[in-house]
């Protein structure tokens, strides 16, 4: 790797003022969701890039709180959608209405006109409700009957799934999968954890966090984080990790019975982006290989299908991208 230019240290003279207030967002967050320090993290790295994040957890283990707590913290709009069998696409994006008192159709808008969209339990809804979120996610756009609708921004859809049951349950297809940046994986907290809890809210419910920066300064960390530096060994690295996944054997790895299916070329982009966003999330204007490493797993895992045979044989995503880690050679 090169050695970071001036304009790499004015870079990161500007990422340790974002830095700071980065953190004092997380700390807003942790006053009120007790643990899951590392997905409050990537919760932020995925906003700062600019994407989107399905969470997997079991219930009542505090996805909703999360979700809202940081929607509190930025100063922006929150909407909490519950997918459920009858659920229509026009719940979502909203439709046209007559009004018979001019004898004229207007546009009611849904609730993914709001900031922040949290999409509980979004695989119990069938496949057309859930692809009704895709034009949302990717173009940051709505068409309501011919006519396109731009949405607020940050955009922010944070989609949850439970693990436990898959009975009623409607799988995501592979095209709107790939549309989330991250999958994080929500475990229970510790007992450390989980006695602050009753702590907090065993009296009452507790309130919000005051708003901490305004959506503005948002936007403008994302925009930043598409400034922020990468040396080109950080690229080849990054679109090595992602070729391991569709070509193992070239990496001396031995899952090409294992793998069915490899990252698109926008896991790559992904990947680097969230590089990029955990090295301002660190006060650095340029890449290390670490920024990158610490982002693979929720940036890969939903994007590698394995084949039956290697499903029997225990094989999962995260200990595929396991052992690339160990097989490509890190700059």
């Amino acid at each position: 790797m090169t050695t970071p230019s001036p304009e790499i240290g004015e870079l990161t003279e500007k990422a340790g003022e974002f830095e700071r207030e980065i953190r004092t967002v997380r700390n807003g967050i942790g006053d009120v969701v007790a643990g899951h320090a590392g997905i409050i993290d990537n919760l932020l790295v995925s906003l700062l890039a600019g994407g989107h994040v399905l969470l997997e957890g079991v219930p009542g283990i505090g996805k909703t709180l999360l979700a809202r707590t940081v929607s509190t913290c930025i100063g922006c709009s929150y909407a909490r959608l519950q997918f459920t069998p009858d659920l229509l696409p026009s719940d979502i994006i909203g439709t046209r209405v007559y009004n018979q008192k001019d004898g004229t159709f207007s546009v009611v808008k849904g609730p993914v006109f709001h900031q922040f969209i949290l999409a509980d339990e979004i695989n119990r809804s069938p496949p057309k409700v859930q692809s009704a979120l895709l034009e949302a996610m990717q173009e940051r756009q709505v068409t309501i009957y011919g006519e396109t609708f731009p949405l607020q921004r940050p955009f922010f859809v944070i989609a949850t799934e439970n693990p436990l049951e898959s009975e009623g349950t409607y799988p995501l297809p592979e095209a709107q999968v790939d549309r989330f940046l991250m999958k994080l994986l929500l475990e229970y907290p510790t007992v450390e954890e989980e006695s602050l809890i009753l702590e907090r809210f065993a009296t009452g419910e507790r309130g919000m966090p005051p708003v901490v920066i305004g959506a503005d300064r948002i936007m403008e960390m994302q925009h930043f984080v598409r400034d922020v530096y990468a040396d080109p060994a950080i690229i080849g690295y990054v679109t090595s990790l992602t070729a391991a996944t569709r070509r193992p054997g070239e990496y001396g790895l031995d899952l090409g019975d294992v793998i069915a299916w490899g990252s698109s070329p926008r896991g790559a982009l992904g990947l680097l982006l969230c590089g990029k966003a955990r090295a301002l999330c660190r006060g650095r204007g340029y890449v290390l290989p670490d920024d990158v490493v610490s982002v693979v797993p929720e940036v890969l895992r939903h994007r590698i299908l394995l084949t039956f045979e290697g499903e029997a044989e225990g094989h999962t995503p995260d200990s595929v991208i396991a052992q690339i880690l160990r097989a490509v050679k890190v700059p």
